[in-house]
């Protein structure tokens, strides 16, 4: 194997072992953050139904005129992704979510996202 995918491999483990605790339900769907070196994209997904329920991300329109300098691969655009995932769940009707922070360490850009949707108000 080449180290590439050695990364790739223990970064799938990761995963596996975040996810296999999580489940998304009707009640309490999860939230899913991907994070790219640019961007950051949220949404809330109800895993029984294999349904997104609430979505954003640094390339929506709204989202891209907040951003400071547009760019969205910072702690600021994190935090106001995670504000309007949040915003967005709360005219669906959602309260609850769990959070399904991938193979990322709960820091940083992550991090930001996860404080400003509970700021936002989902319960998690």
């Amino acid at each position: 194997m080449s180290q590439q995918e050695i990364i790739q491999a223990r970064r799938e483990r990761r995963q596996l072992r975040v996810r296999k605790k999580l489940e998304g339900t009707a009640e309490r769907p999860r939230l899913a953050i991907f994070r790219s070196s640019k961007h950051i994209y949220a949404q809330i997904i109800d895993d029984g139904q294999g349904k997104t329920l609430a979505q954003a991300n640094t390339l929506d329109k709204d989202v891209r005129t907040q951003l400071v300098k547009g760019y969205g691969g910072n702690q600021g655009a994190a935090g106001l992704v995670g504000k309007v995932v949040a915003e967005r769940a709360r005219k669906a009707g959602i309260d609850k979510v769990c959070f399904d922070r991938r193979s990322y360490k709960y820091h940083g850009r992550v991090k930001a996202l996860a404080e400003a949707a509970r700021e936002a108000g989902l319960q998690f």
